[in-house]
């Protein structure tokens, strides 16, 4: 199989830390996109993905996956014996699916959206709001806020061990220094979870 990503983009990292944390990264070709060229836009690169997005899974029968999230289901449901990573029992797969719905709706996408809007680095294909992008970085501050809280007292964001929910939260975090959006000194469990994180090999990829 390929994976069509662009690398230093959040969401293709988002499936290579998860790919690489079930030991499955030799199981795909990574096909490098590159969209501030508009690689993305093609129609060889539409016909796989009319959203006209990163990343993009091809299976060897041809059949093309996107969304972050769809191709990490993938992979969880097609290697049952490589570790878990969106839940073993009924309330751990809830909890997770409420923290991935919570992280991309509240801090992944206002990420992305303060990104696309205050950098112009999409500007030839869209129309940036600067103050939208903006508005959209001071709800990213404040979900790193609610984040710093929930993990006064917790290893990992859900679910007492390392899932995907840590891996989605991880990136953002990570993501957010393009706009300048950092952890603040006095969010002193936010950092030390981004820490434990950091130090996963899985991280590095």
């Amino acid at each position: 199989m390929k994976i069509f990503e662009t690398k230093t983009a959040p969401n293709p990292r988002r499936v290579r830390m998860f790919m690489a944390e079930k030991g499955l990264l030799d199981k795909a070709e990574f096909v490098e996109i590159d969209i501030q060229k508009g690689e993305n836009l093609t129609p060889e690169f539409v016909a796989r993905n009319p959203m006209k997005k990163v990343p993009v899974m091809e299976l060897d029968d041809g059949t093309c996956v996107a969304e972050t999230m769809a191709i990490c289901r993938y992979f969880e449901e097609s290697y049952p014996d490589a570790p878990k990573l969106l839940g073993e029992t009924a309330l751990e797969k809830t909890l997770i699916e409420q923290w991935l719905r919570w992280l991309e709706l509240y801090f992944f996408m206002p990420t992305g959206m303060c990104f696309q809007h205050t950098s112009g680095y999409f500007k030839d294909r869209m129309n940036p709001i600067k103050e939208w992008g903006e508005e959209c970085g001071v709800g990213v501050e404040k979900f790193m806020h609610f984040l710093d809280q929930h993990l006064a007292d917790k290893e990992y964001i859900c679910a007492d061990r390392f899932t995907a929910a840590d891996i989605n939260a991880f990136t953002t975090v990570a993501f957010a220094r393009v706009v300048n959006i950092r952890i603040k000194p006095e969010h002193s469990h936010l950092q030390a979870w981004f820490d434990r994180i950091k130090a996963r090999p899985s991280a590095q990829v």
